[in-house]
């Protein structure tokens, strides 16, 4: 019968280690289990290497002393960059065999702000008095999101806890670079674009007003052109401030019905719809749901679990439920490949064939990460291919408005001219 090390967590936050003979891998988290333990890391010994079943317990360094209670009118909340680092280094200190309450010691301690500190600490409180790290981490959404906590739960569950949050802090390192490409992307035409308003106004607000002491002495007409840029600029100088807060109004109202279940829904469906921007947000699901699953599933998380942790990370509700009925279809015994078929949107032929071949190959980790690669690639080069074509639009756009009404303020003149003459 194989032996199998393992680390587990105890009630007080200690590490347990020791060895067991077990018939397979999911015996031996039985065993663990049955002692009380949470599994961290369950590994089968090569042969020569096994040991007796004595179970050394790691001690924890940290002090009983309860400490200061501190205010921080700072950072409120914990940022990105230091929930990775807190990811990454979580990991590294539980793969060198430090306790989990010690580890989490250590990174209130070299935390970088007060909020961190604050948050880590709340986490190690609860680990200690007897919660799950998933758990502990749960009652802190605003920091640790759903599917984090989810891929946590994974980990502790398998056994492999260590190897999880390291899977967990290269995926949150590849989704900043993705969001960084996007923001980039898309930070030149936001510049335009609050440049071409700024410039409207201003022409509508301080320059065609000059002209409208020229054009009261006029007995004849003035153009249509002329009389529509007119009455635009008595709009804006007389309404607005006005029009600018029913537009604030407007917009915070929208925004409240669109956090809602039902409006998020709403926007959602018609954000897939929009003719460029729709294919590119289905790309981007995409690839985060499968260098998800990919990664859960190299990590040796059970491939219904995968999924229902994956399927959190597409980010789109509408998505979110289309992957739900695949779940539900692939539990009930059915193919991954086919099972996701129904999901058109997201999934493109191509891509369900690599996933059916890999599936069959045994291969599909690998293969998914490098479909999640693939498609952040291309959503890479779409998006700089959609910004060429959006940057001369909106150029195009900002001189037609300002020739309007150049032209429109000229024509007036040009025909008093020819009227002297």
């Amino acid at each position: 019968m194989p032996s199998f090390s393992y680390r587990a967590l105890q009630a007080d936050g200690n590490i347990a280690e020791g060895v067991l003979d077990a018939a397979g891998r999911p015996d031996a988290l039985r065993q663990v289990e049955a002692r009380g333990l949470r599994p961290i890391n369950v590994a089968e010994m090569a042969a020569g290497k096994k040991g007796s079943t004595k179970m050394v317990v790691a001690k924890s360094t940290g002090s009983g002393a309860p400490e200061k209670i501190s205010f921080s009118f700072g950072g409120k909340k914990v940022s990105a960059k230091e929930l990775e680092n807190f990811t990454r280094l979580l990991s590294s200190l539980l793969a060198a065999g430090v306790p989990l309450s010690r580890a989490l010691v250590i990174l209130q301690r070299e935390a970088s702000s007060p909020a961190a500190k604050a948050t880590w600490k709340e986490v190690n409180d609860r680990v200690v008095d007897g919660l799950s790290l998933a758990d502990a981490m749960a009652k802190s959404p605003d920091t640790f999101p759903r599917v984090y906590v989810a891929m946590v739960e994974a980990g502790e569950a398998g056994g492999f806890l260590d190897v999880v949050l390291a899977q967990i802090a290269e995926f949150q390192a590849r989704e900043k670079d993705l969001k960084s490409k996007t923001m980039q992307a898309m930070l030149y035409p936001a510049i335009l674009l609050v440049l071409a308003t700024m410039i409207l106004v201003l022409l509508l607000a301080f320059f065609i007003p000059k002209f409208q002491t020229i054009f009261s002495n006029m007995h004849s007409s003035l153009p249509v052109i002329t009389q529509v840029i007119i009455a635009a600029s008595h709009a804006v100088r007389s309404y607005g401030l006005i029009v600018a807060a029913a537009l604030i109004g407007i917009g915070f109202l929208l925004r409240t019905w669109f956090v809602s279940e039902k409006g998020r829904r709403v926007w959602e469906g018609l954000v897939l719809k929009m003719p460029l921007i729709g294919p590119l947000v289905a790309q981007y699901a995409m690839a985060r749901f499968c260098r998800m699953l990919g990664t859960l599933i190299g990590a040796g998380v059970q491939l219904v679990q995968s999924l229902n942790v994956a399927r959190r990370s597409i980010g789109n509700q509408i998505l979110v439920d289309a992957v739900a009925k695949s779940t539900e279809r692939v539990q009930q015994g059915g193919r991954l490949g086919q099972s996701l078929a129904e999901c058109k949107v997201l999934f493109p032929g191509s891509v369900l064939e690599m996933i059916s071949v890999a599936e069959e190959s045994g291969r599909l980790d690998v293969e998914l990460i490098r479909i999640a690669t693939v498609a952040e690639n291309d959503l890479d080069r779409n998006m700089k291919t959609a910004v060429t074509f959006a940057e001369p639009l909106l150029l195009f756009f900002i001189a037609g408005f300002i020739g309007i009404i150049f032209v429109g303020m000229l024509l007036p003149v040009l025909s008093m001219s020819s009227n002297i003459k």
